[in-house]
């Protein structure tokens, strides 16, 4: 299985997160499932959230897209990054 760890540093979490929630059908079409979202502890403006990828080449086209750059600069995120990673298995 493959994902796509993100973390974005955001102005406000709460106007992040209401512009991210208002994207779940864009995602949904980009083959995105949203796992979990999770912030830093002492630092709530700093968000890491996990998809399931169905297709890497989709999820590309939808991080390179203009409109998802639009949207990140509407919900006020001023830095972030992209991750395939893919199940290793546990360490047991």
């Amino acid at each position: 299985m493959t994902y796509m760890l993100c973390r974005n540093r955001v102005a406000d979490f709460l106007r992040w997160k209401a512009v991210f929630a208002s994207h779940e059908a864009a995602h949904q079409a980009a083959g995105l499932r949203l796992l979990n979202i999770w912030r830093t502890v002492g630092e709530p403006n700093n968000v890491f959230y996990m998809f399931e990828v169905a297709s890497t080449d989709k999820a590309r086209e939808f991080i390179g897209n203009p409109a998802a750059a639009q949207a990140g600069e509407a919900s006020g995120v001023i830095d972030g990054e992209y991750h395939f990673v893919e199940d290793a298995g546990s360490y047991r």
